[in-house]
């Protein structure tokens, strides 16, 4: 009556259910895509900020 499957067999049932990826798309999932975007503008204009202090002051 409470019977559940264990996780491993629930997921991979899961998975099985997915269509395949599309050829050449990277992100299938939107969030991640906006995140992994976010992280590399926030990385690229500490770096770009950091540099512009480390010239003013030299």
């Amino acid at each position: 009556m409470f019977y559940r499957k264990p996780l491993e067999e629930r997921i991979a049932d899961r998975v099985a259910k997915r269509k395949p990826l599309e050829e050449g798309k990277t992100f299938e999932h939107g969030p991640a895509k906006f995140v992994f975007i976010s992280l590399i503008v926030i990385v690229v204009t500490t770096h770009v900020v950091g540099i512009a202090i480390a010239m003013h002051f030299t």
